[in-house]
């Protein structure tokens, strides 16, 4: 049966006006940061030391209330969450924020959270998304005409049960993989010791020892038109997130402009490091293809130890306070080559080395099994996902 937002659910509310700032304690606020990432993120809360709860009563999320963002950037729109109370807690809903409260004889709360991700609802919320210079939003007036469609409740509980089931074991295998990444960083610490304080006392040599090193190209050999669609990607401080490389498909050159800059040209085996801005953030380049970004700095390993060990080096916390110091400029601090040439780096004796990776070989081929069923999993919840909602 098809019905409007309007007809499945009795309130549709934007947050309290409360401003939000560096004040400790008292309820929490929900903020556009809570729903990050598709979850209720308790630790993405603000505060505003309030303690008397009675002016916001009926602000308080109430279990089976949905989050919605109706102000932020395109790809964010209309994201959604499921709040689940735990024990007493008491949360005060903010501004930036749309609440949903379902009625429960039309609609199951959770199944309209996965409606809300289905095909034909992002497509509605396009049509009625306006854009201003920093961010978008839609109007609760139009959000309440989108028309979904309502199979019977005993449908959408057995949908729901489904889809829950395959939630759980997406984040149960990713779990795994946490893990052994997890396994992988102890037995660093267990073997190396710490990168700067270097209690098991092995000999330090300075990077450019270990290492080639390599700025990415100035500006005056890149210009706004040599960037197109689909091309090879540049990799800039942006695209290093949590130790893995994650491009723009935007911003990437053709073959013909990454052939000229073929000495930017990153290897695999390489580590591409961050210049500005967060200082530390590295990754190892696993295929062809890429171009060291202007903000970027190439690093290619001699032979005496590997990228690997030079990527968590640097991105170890210890080591990452040391770079912090080290970096020069007030407004925005960065790297150049004679700093990063000048990083002292433990290099251990390569007996040492060899047992290190030889667990890392045995955990990544146990990596390799855990992505292989994470990656069939998300295939059948997609395929779910376009049977019920299109």
């Amino acid at each position: 049966m098809i019905k409007t937002i309007d007809e499945c659910f009795s309130l549709i509310q934007n947050g309290a006006n409360i401003k939000q700032g560096d004040v400790d304690g008292g309820f929490p606020i929900t903020r556009i940061e809570t729903i990050t990432n598709d979850k209720f993120s308790r630790d993405r809360m603000g505060y505003a030391g309030i303690t008397d709860i009675s002016k916001y009563t009926s602000y308080l999320l109430e279990d089976g209330d949905l989050l919605m963002s109706h102000i932020n950037s395109v790809q964010y729109l209309g994201r959604t969450v499921l709040y689940v109370k735990q024990s007493d807690e008491t949360i005060i809903h903010g501004m930036n924020l749309l609440r949903l409260k379902a009625r429960r004889d039309v609609i199951n709360p959770a199944y309209a959270k996965y409606c809300f991700y289905g095909h034909p609802f992002r497509s509605q919320i396009r049509k009625i998304t306006k854009k201003s210079v920093n961010q978008a939003s839609f109007a609760v007036k139009d959000l309440k005409q989108i028309k979904l469609n309502i199979p019977a409740l005993s449908e959408q509980n057995e949908i729901v049960m489904i889809l829950d089931k395959i939630q759980q074991v997406l984040a149960h295998r990713i779990d795994e993989l946490s893990k052994l990444d997890d396994l992988i960083k102890a037995r660093f610490v267990e073997m190396f010791g710490d990168p700067v304080s270097n209690p098991y006392g092995y000999d330090k040599v300075a990077l450019s020892d270990l290492a080639d090193i390599k700025i990415g190209p100035f500006g005056s050999l890149l210009h706004k038109e040599d960037y197109i669609v689909g091309g090879h990607p540049l990799l800039n401080p942006s695209h290093i997130v949590d130790g893995r490389i994650s491009p723009n498909n935007k911003l990437t050159i053709s073959d013909e402009k990454y052939k000229e800059l073929s000495a930017y040209q990153l290897k695999t085996g390489d580590v591409v490091m961050g210049r500005r801005g967060e200082m530390g953030r590295c990754a190892v380049v696993s295929e062809e293809g890429f171009l060291c970004g202007t903000g970027s700095i190439l690093i290619r390993t001699k032979g005496e130890v590997t990228a690997d060990y030079i990527q968590k080096t640097i991105s170890f916390p210890s080591f990452k306070k040391t770079i912090e110091d080290m970096a020069v400029g007030q407004t925005m601090p960065n790297l150049n080559v004679p700093i990063v040439s000048s990083f002292e780096i433990i290099k251990p004796p390569i007996e040492v080395q060899d047992r290190y990776y030889a667990l890392v070989e045995q955990v990544d081929k146990s990596k390799v099994k855990v992505q292989k069923a994470l990656d069939e999993t998300q295939k059948l919840f997609d395929s779910l996902m376009q049977q019920y909602f299109g």
